[in-house]
């Protein structure tokens, strides 16, 4: 909400927010000027403050009425640095690296008796 909140204030004539995902509060704010925001969900606290502050929540379907172009409206996305794939940048294994490794166990294909030459083959159970 703070990232949304930062960037109106900005603006003179504040955009919609667009969000493809959640809107949570963020309790940390003192004062939340009003907000015209479209997502998929909001929480029930920042639904609360967004109407208390004479902001507004919108749907997709809202927005497609309001701004069929996409006229006035700002898509807004999350930290680059907080995704998954970052986790994984750097060496692992190196001292003081929190990299995540690469695994790629796949778990019951590549286990003993499911591919040729192990041993065994397994054979097939079949309901009669």
């Amino acid at each position: 909400m703070k990232r949304k909140a930062v960037f109106t204030e900005k603006s003179k004539k504040a955009p919609i927010a667009v969000v493809v995902g959640d809107v949570l509060d963020d309790v940390r704010m003192a004062r939340i000027p009003a907000l015209r925001v479209c997502a998929l969900r909001f929480s029930k606290g920042a639904r609360q403050s967004i109407v208390a502050a004479g902001g507004e929540c919108l749907t997709f379907d809202q927005l497609a009425m309001i701004a069929p172009t996409g006229k006035n409206t700002y898509l807004m996305r999350g930290r680059k640095s907080g995704r998954e794939s970052v986790k994984h940048f750097g060496a692992s294994g190196v001292p003081g690296s929190h990299a995540k490794p690469h695994a790629s166990n796949r778990g019951k294909e590549t286990k003993r008796g499911r591919r040729p030459g192990q041993a065994y083959k397994r054979k097939a159970f079949r309901h009669v």
